[in-house]
């Protein structure tokens, strides 16, 4: 008997199934969706007051108090000119306080908004100041105020104004200048500006006018005429001295 026959088939036994290696995951850069948005860059703010830009109030309110120290003899004239053209240029309120902080009693801009300002109305008002020369002279010169409205008369005689050392308060100042075979002189500071124009009969109306040197500086507008007589009016130069200690500082 053949054992074959009577014997279970044997099958060969099963094999793994061959695995593939796997590739290692890279740490040395990270993918793109790992990667996190970066913020957008915030705008920087003013890192204090002095940062703040001054507005044209704070500019006047610092134009003013140089007036003030002006007119009460804490400034010279050329200081006075020199801190006002700064006032007018100033960008920031940090320009502004050294402008004022050694003078007393000025309190310093405070960075807070100003109201808006009416806008001036036409000059109507009284003379507060005049010069009057019948058969003679008169001066009107020195430190003074100035405000609103002048009036020069001059009767065969002469007037002379020199407004260089004047604290011109406003935004205009008018002078009203008749003369009658006589002459009215009027010197008018470089920081202000030169307006006007008058009746000139067997005489000379000459207004030169010219624009100051300091930046919303007051005007000074002369208007009237002249009789068999002339009146003048043009900035005034500064002395030889004065120049040369201002170029050598």
């Amino acid at each position: 008997m053949d054992n074959s026959s009577s014997s279970p088939s044997q099958q060969p036994p099963e094999q793994e199934p061959e695995r593939l290696p796997q590739a290692k995951p890279s740490f040395d850069k990270p993918s793109p969706a790992a990667r996190p948005y970066a913020d957008p860059v915030a705008p920087s703010a003013p890192s204090g007051p002095d940062d703040l830009r001054a507005s044209d109030a704070d500019r006047e309110r610092v134009a003013e108090a140089l007036r003030d120290a002006y007119a009460e003899g804490r400034l010279n004239a050329d200081e006075h000119a020199e801190r006002l053209e700064a006032a007018y240029a100033a960008k920031t309120m940090g320009e502004l306080v050294p402008l004022t902080k050694d003078l007393p009693a000025v309190g310093t801009p405070m960075p807070t908004p100003a109201p808006a300002q009416p806008q001036p109305e036409p000059f109507v008002g009284t003379t507060t100041d005049h010069a009057i020369a019948v058969f003679g002279g008169a001066q009107r010169k020195g430190r003074f105020r100035a405000r609103g409205l002048m009036k020069a008369i001059a009767v065969f005689g002469g007037v002379e104004i020199d407004l260089s050392d004047a604290v011109i308060e406003g935004p205009e100042l008018v002078i009203n200048a008749w003369t009658v075979f006589g002459g009215i002189d009027i010197a008018v500071p470089a920081t202000a500006s030169v307006r006007g124009g008058g009746v000139a009969i067997f005489g000379g109306f000459d207004v030169q006018e010219e624009e100051g040197q300091t930046p919303g500086g007051p005007v000074v507008t002369i208007r009237g005429g002249a009789v068999f007589g002339g009146v003048s009016a043009r900035h005034k130069k500064p002395k030889l001295v004065d120049r040369l200690k201002k170029q050598l500082g």
